[in-house]
Order: structure tokens, then sequence, then C-alpha cells
């Protein structure tokens, strides 16, 4: 069997929780004997196949971008090459000019999607895009949502449930590096032993200016890890509320930030809009038995993250309460203790690599039988 995925950007490009997570698909399918092909644009104007962890890499050139949607216009021969080859077809939505690609070419393969998210932020074209939108997750096999949560309260997966089915996100840790002593010893001589970490892009719905707000008065450090477009932002907002505590990192190898995690006390994640659909960095969490601080946004943050189970769940856009649950966590030890084993517990019962490749090989020949095609 072939599995061609198609997204508008790719690992190791970018390192979104949506290029993480097809990554982990690839590579995790690839090793149980499925071959695959990622298709994605390229901002670098890099054209051509890289092989990657076990699965191989297309790249067509990015042309220009309208709304935040980036558009190829070599992408629809190179998505007609290869989904010719391709026995299934494996979307990963939004992305509006992959619908474009998907009705132009009409390859006629057994087709899902992976529903990372409702479009938010662009509401006025979001209009304009509407009818495409039913029209492509109408055509769809299957719609795979990433969390119970996210189902439940999507208005647009309410119109599709009779072909959605979940598939929580799942993250190898295997495919982690083991914690270097050395970088290890480092952060800890620059940090400390006990500190709040922050792991993800820095974009405008993570609720980067939320914590920053509730940073105030305190004295814990905060470590931010990872770059992105409101990074000069945040740090003007730390500056000019004569933040001392705060840490900003840019991006780190994963070595590094493997160490930050192993070494952190507690993972703090502030996400205040729907945009965040799941948390790939609270499943990172989980995987180092850390305490989580989310908000509860209806998405996957708290599946991953249990009230006062794994962690604590406070309301979003909310500083004072997620200044009152950092100083919480901070003062009760052996708690964040127990909710970091705990958020362990939940991540080999729920999101392991393993169980999302399962789910997803499942699926796919599930598919592939349905389609009439030739035994596997």
């Amino acid at each position: 069997m072939r599995v061609l995925h198609f997204y508008k950007t790719s690992f190791p490009d970018t390192m979104g929780g949506v290029e993480q997570v097809i990554n982990q698909i690839a590579m995790g399918s690839s090793r149980q004997g499925i071959a695959t092909d990622v298709l994605a644009l390229s901002a670098a104007a890099i054209d051509g196949v890289l092989p990657l962890n076990g699965y191989h890499l297309h790249r067509t050139r990015l042309n220009f971008q309208l709304a935040s949607t980036g558009f190829s216009f070599t992408a629809f021969s190179r998505f007609a090459e290869l989904a010719q080859q391709a026995d299934i077809i494996h979307y990963h939505f939004p992305w509006p000019f992959m619908d474009l690609v998907h009705f132009a070419m009409r390859p006629n393969k057994p087709c899902l999607v992976t529903y990372h998210s409702d479009i938010i932020r662009q509401q006025h074209l979001l209009k304009l895009y509407r009818p495409l939108q039913w029209q492509f997750l109408k055509s769809m096999d299957r719609i795979v949502a990433t969390s119970p949560n996210y189902l439940a309260t999507s208005p647009v997966l309410d119109k599709f449930k009779d072909k959605v089915c979940v598939i929580p996100i799942g993250m190898d840790k295997t495919a982690y590096p083991a914690v270097n002593p050395e970088r290890l010893s480092y952060w800890q001589q620059r940090l400390g032993t006990k500190f709040f970490l922050f792991v993800g892009a820095l974009r405008y719905y993570k609720g980067l200016n939320i914590l920053l707000e509730a940073a105030q008065g305190t004295e814990f450090p905060i470590v931010i890890v990872g770059a992105g477009p409101i990074e000069q932002e945040l740090k003007q907002q730390a500056s000019r509320l004569n933040l001392n505590n705060i840490h900003f990192l840019g991006y780190l190898p994963d070595a590094d930030k493997v160490a930050l995690l192993s070494l952190c006390y507690a993972v703090v994640f502030p996400s205040h809009l729907r945009s965040e659909a799941f948390g790939v960095s609270l499943v990172e969490s989980s995987m180092f038995a850390k305490p989580m601080i989310s908000s509860e946004i209806g998405t996957g943050t708290t599946y991953v993250n249990i009230a006062n189970q794994t962690g604590l769940v406070i309301p979003p856009s909310d500083p004072v309460a997620l200044n009152q649950a950092m100083h919480y966590l901070w003062e009760h030890p052996q708690l964040a203790a127990q909710l970091g084993q705990q958020a362990e517990q939940r991540y080999w019962q729920y999101f392991s690599g393993e169980r999302m490749i399962t789910a997803y090989l499942a699926l796919y020949r599930n598919l592939f039988a349905n389609a009439g095609t030739a035994d596997l």
C-alpha cells in the first residue's frame, strides 16, 4: 500500500504541530511497511525529493501567499503524479488551496482528511471559502478528528459526524533523542532546577501575552522556547512590564528541548483560542511526566490535560487565574509530582505514537479494502 500526505508545509522546514503529526504518521507507517510520500510547499524555492525518516518528502515551490494560504503553480502536476501512484490520499485540514488541487485533479482514490482545526481568524474570507470547504469535506471518505472534545464542539464536524472518527495525536518517544547530560547540566546552571516551561510556535493564539501579564509580581523563572511572528511583540511586552524572570530562548534543537522538558518543574500552555486544536507540546509534557497548566477552550488541550488529574485547567484569557495556578503548583511540589506521574500514565494509555499509528493503519486498510483494490 502507498499513502500520499498533502499539506502546505512540512517537517523539517517548519516545526508546527501539524508538521510534527504528519512526520510521526509518515515515519510510523513506513516502519509498518506502508510506502509513504509527503507533498508540501517550500518557501525556500526547493524542488525535489528528500528521503526522510523512512518516507519521501516532495517539495514544490511556494509562489505566493494569500490570507496565510500558500499557492504553488507546480503543485497541481506534482500532486497528480504522486496521487496516481498512491492507494490512499491523506489530506490535512485546513488549507483552502488543497481543496482546489483536490477538485482540479480529482484523484480516483480513497481519500481521508485529518481535521486539525476550525478556521478561526479569517472569518470574512471564510464566508467565501465555505461552499468549497463543505464540498471538500463532503467528498472525503473519512474525516479524522484529533480528540472527542473537538468533535463535540466543532460546528463543522457536527455536519459530517456520520463519517468522522477520532484518532488522538500521539508522539513516539523513541523518536526523541535521549537526554544529554552535558545539555542538562548547561541548562541547569543557566536556569536552575525549578522553572515553568512553554514550548511552541510564538503565534497569536498561544496566549503568551496572557502569560506575561500573569507573570507580574512573580519571581519564579518562566522559560519560553520557540520562535514565531509575535516574538518581538512579546519581548517588548516583557520589557514594558519590567519582567526579569522571563527567558526567551528562541528555537532550539531537540537535544536542548528534551533537556528542558526533563529539567523543568511544570509546563504552562496558555493558548486561549480554538486555533489551538490539540497541543502537541502537552503530549510531550505528559511524555516527560510533567504537570501542566492549560486553558479550557473546548479543544483537545483538555483531552490531554485533565483538570486535577494531570494538571490544572483555568478559564482562557484570565491572567489572574493563570497567576494563581502557577503559584499553587509552585507551592505544592508533592502534588505537582503526582500530577506529572499521572500525566505520563495517560500518555502511555492514549497518546503514544504506537497507538496513533495502529489506528491510522486500520483506517487505511479499511478504506483500501472498501475501494475494492487487491489484497494486502
